[in-house]
């Protein structure tokens, strides 16, 4: 079955646009040239940009969540705690800013605290919060960083594991896939929403994992890896996920399946946390997800959303969350896509100086209603990662291009402004704390790379895997185990005859339900290919079954879309990974009362 393309009316309507207005869509493939002393002077300016955002913020701002930038004020926007100071943390390490990073440390650790009244979101706490801790504590705890602090003793850590314990009562849920909301303080209310978007119960594995090896509780681990089971046991036939589930029935709510808004960061987890952890069941539902995605989203160069069940187009969009994935491509090593998606999504960029949240691909015209561009990074991100995997100035001349755009757009007396229309530049008085733990970060890195590099990230005793918040995620000994990792431990055929032994057979084998993507290639990986070479060390391996299914393999079953009432299905619905929640949540019920009888929350 052949991919759906696009209507007759709407490849009309490129091939007129592109007949008129050829520069339009398609930026030029002729770079201009950007010296290396200009990569150096931009370097120098976005350094400048982003302590023109932070000084504002830490004058204007601290400790309320978030700069309002044009009329230099603060406010709380997420939980009270200095949102942007710590969602900056990691930046401030990586420009070598000892003084500035060790000040920040030290104030977090004496004045945070989770035990408030305060109902967040799971999602946004997890990457903003609980990442820029763990990623601060990872830098500030070890003297090969170079950015050891000599008085720090796990404060952040400690925060960290008590605020990932305040976010556990979100799991218990008949699916493992965790409510949206919970409150640090009281868990979850009874009237939370039961409906979470499919990012929001998916991207949660890299942060929990990581607290879980550093704190040797493996409670955060499991629980986030079962929500991922949960979402991946109710893919469409075609193995495609909707964008909200209700996490009691497992019901898709809204069938509309993209890499976009609700579910873009659920593809990104899937390869990222196989190359952090080194876990290839993660691998495994990343190459069937992403076969998928290639194969009924993509609509070369662009992605439409389609129905997960019938693959019908329902949105022909362009929506901006949907610009990371060329520089997910560029990490699974599928790097002609990258380029070219690349290209068609920073053509619009060029056509308006920012990207805005939805670009109809029918119209060739801003969505009604989606005209706002609140200082995303994905783009640039993806720059950052196409320029690292080709060496094309042409992505050097987009970083240029984008900097320009932020400095005579976007930049406000005390930070840097959302844009509320960007076809007639209108600014407005808010900026996210991505903007200084992302997008101004994914820059410098560009324009440094340019230069030489001599920053943590390029030349640093780690190979680092980046959140989805943009935090430095490094693949230590203690956090990444690919050399100790091996597949299907015991797996035997069922003809009784062990396969040779091997652990990365996944990636040629074709199962009943799929067949991997053609592409695929683990040493395109940006992550050094020597990590994941894994060999035979014991008899203990026996190797993989051919033709297995993925239920088969990790005891995950695939849990088919019912016609049933939404009654029925909360009481038909099961899968073996259900049956493990109840496991899981004991263990996570079992941690959190120890917890609290030893450390009981302050009213």
């Amino acid at each position: 079955m052949e991919a759906p393309k696009l209507s007759t009316p709407i490849l009309f309507l490129f091939l007129l646009l592109l007949l008129l207005h050829p520069n339009i869509l398609l930026h030029t493939a002729l770079a201009d040239g950007v010296s290396p002393e200009e990569a150096k002077q931009l370097r120098d300016e976005v350094r400048e940009m982003f302590y023109h955002a932070f000084d504002g913020y830490m004058e204007h701002a601290f400790p309320l969540d978030e700069l309002r930038p044009l009329s230099c004020g603060g406010e709380d926007s997420l939980g009270g705690y200095a949102l942007t100071l710590i969602d900056s943390l990691d930046t401030l390490a990586l420009l070598s800013d000892r003084e500035r990073f060790t000040a920040s440390v030290d104030w977090i650790g004496k004045n945070l605290r989770f035990d408030i009244n305060k109902t967040v979101s799971v999602f946004e706490t997890t990457i903003r919060v609980l990442g820029g801790l763990l990623s601060a504590h990872l830098i500030a705890s070890d003297y090969a960083t170079g950015m050891k602090i000599p008085t720090y003793d796990n404060q952040l850590l400690n925060l960290a594991e008590d605020l990932a314990r305040r976010l556990l009562p979100a799991f218990d849920s008949p699916t493992g896939i965790p409510f949206g909301s919970v409150n640090l303080l009281y868990g979850v209310d009874e009237h939370e929403s039961k409906i979470t978007s499919t990012a929001g119960g998916g991207t949660l594995t890299l942060e929990f994992g990581i607290l879980s090896r550093l704190t040797n509780d493996p409670v955060f681990e499991q629980v986030t890896k079962n929500a991922v089971r949960g979402l991946w046991a109710r893919r469409s036939k075609l193995n495609l996920v909707g964008a909200h589930i209700n996490i009691f029935s497992g019901e898709w709510t809204q069938k509309d399946a993209g890499i976009g808004t609700s579910i873009d960061s659920f593809y990104e987890y899937l390869l990222k946390a196989y190359l952090l952890f080194g876990d290839e069941e993660y691998l495994f539902i990343f190459q069937e997800a992403y076969a998928a995605a290639m194969h009924y989203l993509y609509n070369d160069p662009w992605y439409v959303e389609v129905n997960m069940d019938s693959a019908a187009i329902v949105w022909p969009l362009f929506n901006s969350l949907q610009a990371f994935w060329p520089g997910l491509q560029v990490l699974a090593g599928d790097i002609d896509p990258a380029i070219r998606t690349h290209t068609a999504f920073f053509s619009v960029w060029k056509r308006y100086g920012f990207t805005p949240e939805g670009f109809n691909l029918a119209t060739l015209t801003v969505q009604h209603g989606q005209k706002s561009y609140p200082l995303r990074p994905e783009l640039i991100e993806s720059t950052y990662w196409l320029y690292k995997a080709t060496r094309d100035p042409r992505y050097l001349d987009a970083g240029r291009d984008m900097v320009a755009s932020l400095q005579y757009g976007a930049r406000c007396p005390c930070g840097y402004c959302h844009i509320s229309d960007v076809e007639f530049q209108k600014q407005e008085d808010h900026m996210e704390s991505f903007f200084l733990a992302e997008t101004v970060k994914y820059l410098w890195l560009l324009f440094d790379l340019a230069v030489g590099p001599d920053n943590l990230v390029e030349n640093g005793p780690y190979k680092y895997v980046f959140s989805t918040e943009g935090h430095l995620l490094p693949a230590t000994p203690q956090i990444s185990l690919v050399r100790e990792h091996c597949m299907y431990f015991g797996a035997f055929c069922k003809s009784g005859n062990k396969q040779d032994s091997h652990t990365s057979d996944v990636t040629n084998q074709e199962t009943n339900e799929t067949r991997l993507y053609g592409s695929w290639d683990p040493s395109g990986l940006a992550l050094d290919p020597t990590l994941f070479n894994t060999s035979p060390t014991s008899g203990f391996i026996k190797g993989v079954c051919p033709g297995l299914t993925h239920g088969q393999r990790f005891g995950i079953s695939y849990v088919a879309s019912t016609d049933t009432t939404h009654e029925n299905q909360g009481t038909n619905q099961s899968s073996d990974s259900d049956s493990e929640n109840k496991n899981y949540h004991d263990n996570y019920r079992e941690s959190s009362e120890r917890k609290s009888k030893s450390d009981p929350p302050e009213e």
